[in-house]
Formats: structure tokens, sequence, C-alpha cells
């Protein structure tokens, strides 16, 4: 199976997820979760942020073309397999898994089920 390669270019924030200080975006939660589970089921989807990331937003011509022309407001961004597929909002559910070829499950997280029946102190997962 051939990984499609996602990226995601962001608006300037404070660091590299957004998910920090006293009111986190509940989207920007949801981008985190959503990239984390990917990641443990081998799917990498890169991100760069306007701040953090500066120059590659000045070395992908695409996106810099498009950044001239729109200014900031159209990010984020999203790419796939070098192809611009989204602006101005992060992808849904439904997007990252018709645009990465991915079930639904790999959004989800995986969780460790515990059994005492093994007479393990604490279980066995």
């Amino acid at each position: 199976m051939i990984m499609k390669k996602m990226i995601i270019f962001e608006p300037a924030m404070c660091c590299p997820t957004g998910v920090c200080g006293p009111s986190v975006d509940p989207e920007l939660l949801r981008i985190s979760t959503v990239i984390n589970n990917l990641k443990n089921k081998g799917i990498t989807v890169e991100r760069y942020n306007l701040t953090s990331n500066t120059q590659i937003f000045i070395e992908n011509k695409v996106i810099n073309k498009m950044l001239i022309k729109e200014g900031v407001e159209i990010l984020p961004i999203t790419m796939v397999d070098d192809v611009v597929v989204k602006t101005r909002a992060y992808p849904t559910d439904e997007e990252f898994c018709s645009l990465l070829d991915v079930p639904a499950d790999y959004l989800k997280a995986s969780v460790k089920k515990t059994s005492n029946e093994c007479g393990c102190e604490g279980g066995c997962c």
C-alpha cells in the first residue's frame, strides 16, 4: 500500500500544535488528536505553523504564491501528495479518511484492555 503524504500549513500559533495556553481551541485539539492517532497507525501527517516553520512557507512555491495572493486568511492549507485539497479550514474526520484512504477507526485512539484473568498484579495488556 502506497502511503499518501499529507501536509497541513497552519496560521501563526504560540506552539507547534496550538494546544496550549489557558483556552484551547477545540478544533486544534481535534486535529492534534486525529494526527496523533494516525501516527500510532503508521500514517504521518506533517504540520507546519507560520510562527515555528516560516522557511517552509517561503520554500514551498505553491503555498508561497497562495499566501502572497490571498494573505494569511487562506490558512490552514492542506496538501496531499503536493496538491492543495483544502483551504481556510482543517479537514473534517471524513475528509481525513477519504484523502488518506484510511478507515474511520484509524482516527480513534486504540485502548488497551486490561485483564485480571492472567493472575498478574494490576492485570495484563
